[in-house]
């Protein structure tokens, strides 16, 4: 019997992701863009978890379904860990030009020799509109390129290099960036919870 599951994004690569991910468990899983619903609460939580709730809160509100909502963004430590939660609504100041983003980032390292930086996700169940929320993580370690490199991916993608898989994520495919990426690792807990 299929379970159905609520995504609040709108965001099809995301989608793919987590169908690939929990339709093997005989979960369907559901963008807010596949049922016509138009919500977007203003994300003023300090953390990606706080975010991820407040995602997860105003969209539980409006389905009869348990309800997945994610936060996640970039970490440079030679920043104090800028962009952080801060990360989408940087890159929209650039018009989410991947290319003026990444050049804002390199400009802001220009003087730094610490390049190190993570990629975070937090992702939020919440199974019932009032229920307890739960929350799941991943992290993906890696630093900051001298330039950018490549076009695939997406936000800063072409100036990240992992340290998991050697890769440069601009230059390598999906399915590489995929195997060690931070949303990947809090989907895999999110999947090991649900198939309990």
């Amino acid at each position: 019997m299929n379970k159905e599951i609520v995504l609040a994004t709108g965001n099809k690569h995301k989608v793919e992701e987590y169908r690939k991910m929990l339709a093997p468990l005989g979960y369907v899983i559901y963008s807010t863009k596949d049922l016509n619903i138009d919500v977007d609460p203003e994300e003023t939580g300090n953390t990606y978890k706080e975010n991820a709730y407040i995602k997860a809160k105003s969209l539980r509100k409006l389905v009869k379904w348990p309800v997945i909502a994610d936060d996640s963004g970039i970490e440079i430590e030679a920043l104090d860990n800028f962009p952080g939660i801060h990360s989408s609504r940087f890159a929209e100041s650039f018009g989410n030009d991947y290319k003026k983003t990444a050049e804002a980032v390199l400009e802001k390292l220009k003087d730094k020799t610490n390049r190190k930086a993570s990629f975070h996700c937090c992702i939020c169940l919440l199974e019932e509109e009032n229920s307890k929320p739960l929350y799941f993580e991943g992290i993906c370690p890696g630093e900051i390129l001298e330039e950018i490199k490549g076009t695939n991916g997406f936000g800063y993608d072409p100036i990240f290099h992992s340290y998991e898989n050697n890769l440069d994520f601009g230059t390598c495919s999906s399915e590489e960036k995929n195997e060690v990426s931070h949303r990947k690792k809090a989907i895999v807990k999110l999947a090991t919870y649900l198939s309990i």
